[in-house]
């Protein structure tokens, strides 16, 4: 029997080809775009699931008022946290320390991180070789991952032979101890190298300094005690430690949290980690955890669109098949039968739909990953809770798209299909309700894009205070000194007239190609109040080379040798904090034990940060204390590419050990805004889908449609009905559908894209023609759809029509 219904099925859709190839390549879509959508989520959802400690592993952060809040703790936390809080079984900082190594002669660019011992005990990083509880007991051992000990060591056991770090521009001793399996891609710690806390260049200096925040501190709690719990235990600990803090908060005014506190110290639960984008920490880049959810999302409306067509099609079809369903009642068929026969049927179109689209979707996955900057691969998929959960979704599909139709099939009254008098009765309204489903989707996914779409070009076209267009930024690396090679740099294009300046800052603008990008906030007293800054370090022709407005003051001189020791250029929110209304003059007392450093300049305010960011007060300083990290490089705006060239070879030169990495301002402050560009295609392309879906369905709905509407086309036409007239008729029932749909989606959509711009400080204001717009396209599409096979059904002869019984 079973033989027997398949045999059935499959003559079935080899006789109506066309719907059964309309419903194969709208299913197969459906399930590419959803297979690869829902192994993105699932990487991001599945995030530090490895780590056995996972729900008892916390990070530390510091909220100082309602909404300040800062993952970078104070070196001499740590072992106050362990002497204070018996109830914290083990606690480990981790901080970047560079990458710069080398063996045998040979350099390294590795990621090296300073740990503390109790890192092995807490995460779930295997140790291949080594003993994780004394690996890292001497302050001279280091633990290599296995593709480092493969990239610098080859085959030979690593264990026990030396490694050079570079630190402070010195070379320094360190011997492998053991060696850790690599990572996997969907860890918020990542990591070459670790080395022990202590052997952090900085350490000595900080070590007992609470003012200065420079590492992240994660601890393991007891099986037995609760987040709420320790947060309650660590109140006074902070009145204990933070109490110089305390008071200057106090004493500025400072607004306490809601718990009633001026500074704190909280937990963030390490399994919010990958989805905190407030806080930061770990060093994997932190999604909001909307996106994945947003994916998964946008994967159900493809595939429901794409349900919502296999359902109107095969109960459309099924209509032309109830003589075959009557004989078979008649013949004793029972009602479980026929749904098993149609539902199998159902189940044979799904089942090589999937084929299709698993096909499809690994022929796809390369430029998927290009275009979303993402790591899926279906090698994530070889897991059996992943395998379960997707054949659970396709049966639950196939009973969606193929349970209903089979059921209406079933229901039919033998009596009537005998008579011939078989109508579609409800399923009309079914059908339009499943139509105006499939627009409304459609609608609010076109909405959603031109809002996306907008905002992505308004950060992108907003100006940002200074040149980003004819201005290259070098990241000068760990090989060669940064003030040396700034120096070296200027000396070797002197005399390019391409070369319009050079200068160098510590920190970037936006994001470079070497993926960096940090920040540094320095406080301080100033007339009895706590005043805060971002700090940027430069060099001279800083403003000259990124042609920063200079409202107040004057620029750093080299007729000046105080510039380079107690001089400061501020903007302007800097100077409104300051409170002078003269700011120029105004001495500040940065550190105790140094002379005060003299406002010089006044700035116009520039977008030194992203634009999700309101603009902070910002000093610029020229100090030999701090690195150069950036070179920065104005050109003239003609050539380009030959003037690229020339910073190449003159950077090849300098560093011949450093790679080039040089690229425009422009590009840097773009980076910054992938997961926006990334949201703007993935509604683009879930749009286009679902409006592609949207239409193969109409279309075939249409035909089926205007099948049954042939003698009232040729009664209409004897009687005089233009052709207009009768295409009008035609398409306005189901205009009607996605003027609904559009009213449906619209509402929904603003509400939707107000919460997503709230997240940045500057953002376009949604305006009504953006949905108008949407929903005329909307319209426009499914007019065109409709108005293809209706002009087609009007232009037919009614003298064929009328004598067709």
């Amino acid at each position: 029997m079973l033989l027997n219904y398949i045999k059935i099925a499959l003559r079935n859709l080899w006789k109506h080809k066309t719907f059964a190839l309309v419903n194969v390549i709208g299913m197969s879509v459906a399930f590419a775009s959803c297979l690869l959508l829902f192994l993105t989520a699932w990487n991001q959802l599945s995030f530090d699931d490895f780590q056995v400690n996972r729900d008892r592993l916390f990070m530390v952060y510091e909220q100082s008022g309602p909404i300040n809040k800062s993952a970078t703790m104070p070196a001499p936390l740590t072992p106050a946290l362990r002497k204070e809080l018996p109830e914290i079984q083990h606690v480990t900082r981790i901080v970047n320390g560079g990458g710069l190594v080398q063996y045998r002669g040979q350099e390294f660019d590795k990621s090296v991180q300073f740990v503390d011992p109790d890192f092995f005990a807490m995460f779930s990083f295997p140790l291949q070789k080594g003993n994780p509880a004394t690996v890292l007991n001497s302050l001279s051992n280091v633990v290599i991952s296995e593709k480092t000990a493969e990239a610098i060591f080859g085959k030979a056991d690593p264990v026990g032979k030396t490694l050079l770090l570079r630190q402070e521009e010195a070379w320094k001793p360190f011997v492998v101890s053991g060696v850790v399996a690599d990572a996997p891609e969907n860890s918020s710690i990542k990591f070459d190298i670790l080395a022990r806390f202590e052997a952090y260049p900085e350490y000595q200096a900080n070590k007992d300094r609470w003012d200065n925040q420079y590492h992240n501190v994660y601890v393991q709690v007891d099986p037995n005690v609760t987040e709420a719990a320790l947060e309650q235990r660590l109140r006074p600990f902070v009145l204990k430690y933070y109490d110089n803090a305390i008071r200057n908060l106090k004493r500025d005014g400072g607004q306490p949290d809601e718990n009633g506190d001026l500074t704190s110290l909280r937990l963030l639960p390490f399994r919010d980690l990958h989805f905190d984008t407030e806080v930061g920490g770990g060093n994997s880049s932190p999604v909001k955890r909307s996106y994945p959810i947003l994916l998964l999302i946008v994967a159900g409306f493809i595939v429901l669109i794409a349900c919502i067509n296999f359902i109107n099609l095969s109960t459309a079809r099924s209509m032309t098949r109830s003589r075959e369903v009557g004989m078979r009642k008649v013949l004793g068929a029972l009602k479980q039968q026929l749904v098993f026969q149609f539902w199998g049927e159902a189940f044979i179109l799904c089942l090589i739909a999937l084929v299709l689209g698993g096909l499809l979707a690994a022929s796809l996955l390369g430029q998927f990953n290009a275009i979303f900057r993402s790591n899926t691969s279906f090698g994530g998929m070889v897991t059996p809770g992943l395998l379960l959960s997707m054949m659970a979704i396709f049966v639950f599909i196939t009973f969606v798209a193929g349970g209903y139709p089979a059921l209406f099939v079933a229901r039919l009254s033998t009596i009537q299909i005998l008579k011939g008098k078989v109508s579609l009765g409800k399923t009309g309204a079914v059908r339009n309700t499943l139509l105006i489903v499939q627009f409304a989707i459609a609608t609010f996914l076109i909405g959603c894009t031109l809002i996306a779409w907008q905002q992505v070009t308004f950060l992108r076209n907003m100006p940002l205070g200074y040149n980003e267009d004819q201005v290259i930024s070098i990241p000068v690396g760990d090989r060669i000194n940064g003030r040396q090679a700034l120096n070296l740099f200027r000396d070797k294009l002197v005399q390019q007239p391409k070369v319009l300046s050079i200068t160098g800052a510590y920190k970037n603008f936006g994001r470079g190609l070497d993926g960096s990008t940090y920040t540094s906030i320095v406080g301080f007293d100033h007339k009895n109040r706590t005043v805060r800054s971002h700090w940027q370090p430069v060099d001279y022709d800083y403003l000259k080379t990124l042609d920063i407005q200079l409202i107040a003051g004057r620029d750093f001189s080299r007729q000046y040798a105080t510039d380079t020791t107690a001089s400061v250029i501020i903007n302007e929110t800097m100077a409104k904090q300051l409170g002078e209304k003269n700011p120029v003059g105004t001495l500040l007392n940065v550190e105790e034990n140094a002379p005060p450093m003299q406002v010089i300049g006044v700035v116009k305010d520039y977008h030194h940060e992203s634009l999700k960011k309101s603009i902070q007060p910002n000093t610029l300083l020229i100090s030999h204390d701090w690195p150069i990290g950036y070179i920065l490089v104005k050109i003239a705006p003609d050539n380009v590419p030959a003037t690229m060239a020339i910073l190449k070879k003159a950077w090849e030169e300098v560093a011949p050990k450093s790679e080039f990495q040089g690229s425009f301002l422009d590009e840097n402050t773009n980076r910054q805004y992938q997961s926006e560009e990334r949201m703007s295609k993935m509604f683009i392309s879930a749009a286009v889908i679902a409006i592609l879906l949207s239409c193969m369905g109409l279309f075939a709905i249409a035909v089926m449609v205007m099948a049954q509407r042939t003698k009232e086309i040729g009664v209409r036409k004897v009687l005089g009905a233009s052709v207009g007239s009768i295409v009008a008729l035609l398409s306005k029932d189901f205009l009607k559908l996605v003027l609904v749909a559009i009213v449906m989606a619209t509402p929904v959509a603003w509400w939707m894209m107000e919460q997503w711009l709230e997240e940045y400080a500057f953002k376009i204001t949604i305006e009504w023609w953006v949905f108008a717009l949407a929903g005329l396209l909307a319209i426009l599409i499914a007019f065109a759809t409709v108005s293809f096979q209706s002009i087609k059904a009007a232009l037919t002869n009614p003298v064929k029509s009328l004598k067709t019984e």
